[in-house]
């Protein structure tokens, strides 16, 4: 595990793409909490989820951080570096009420 993300650097202020789990909502399935990918604005759910889709979409696409986005956390967590990090103002602003599914 490193001390420092080296990718920090590199979020960007996005949309989220769903009021959910993307994949959660098209196949019906339930998530526990939302992660939001902070270089494309994928919405998936987290690894306590059945279908961890935010690491799912790390490994397809090597975006490297996620942010806490159910209910907005105000960290992110980089898959790479394995090291959380302090959004302060740079969390994400929800679109809408975000249904629950657990």
């Amino acid at each position: 595990m490193a001390d420092e993300c080296r990718h920090a650097s590199d979020i960007q202020d996005v949309t989220p793409s769903a009021l959910g789990c993307e994949e959660c909502l098209k196949s019906g399935s339930w998530w526990v909490h939302l992660r939001l990918c902070r270089t494309c604005g994928h919405v998936g759910c987290c690894d306590d989820s059945p279908n961890r889709h935010a690491t799912k979409h790390f490994h397809a696409t090597s975006h490297p951080i996620i942010e806490g986005y159910d209910p907005p956390e105000g960290w992110a967590w980089c898959y790479v570096d394995e090291v959380f990090l302090d959004l302060g103002d740079r969390a994400t602003p929800q679109n809408g009420p975000i249904p629950r599914f657990y």
